[in-house]
């Protein structure tokens, strides 16, 4: 092992904005200490981090014309808790892309207050 895995950093025009939105999401504890940077400690211990960028040009989910670089999967148990997310998300302010259809298996996207695609996973095998 050369390192280990510190934290996420996702790039936004308001770090604090769009911290606040993932803490809903995720629970736990924001840090806007920095100009320009914010630090979520979530409750199972990762760190997700927000940088302004000046420029910000949100990715179009699924386009590669505005690829979306990276994305973030949450997961919950069942497709029922993943529509119960879903409606828990879209009050925070994220907006629905795409349902997968899956009844037992599968995921649902959004898109972040700022553009920025993530998934509701559910169902998924346990790993290891």
């Amino acid at each position: 092992m050369i390192a280990k895995m510190m934290c996420t950093v996702i790039d936004c025009p308001d770090p604090a904005a769009l911290g606040a939105f993932y803490a809903r999401v995720l629970g736990g504890r924001l840090d806007n200490a920095e100009p320009g940077w914010s630090d979520l400690f979530t409750p199972d211990g990762h760190m997700v981090s927000f940088q302004k960028v000046a420029d910000y040009r949100p990715p179009r989910w699924p386009s590669q014309e505005h690829p979306q670089q990276l994305h973030l999967d949450f997961e919950v148990a069942t497709r029922q808790d993943a529509e119960r997310a879903r409606g828990e998300v879209e009050a925070l302010g994220a907006t629905f892309l795409h349902d997968s259809g899956g009844e037992v298996r599968g995921f649902i996207v959004f898109a972040d207050p700022v553009g920025h695609p993530f998934c509701i996973c559910y169902g998924q095998p346990p790993q290891g």
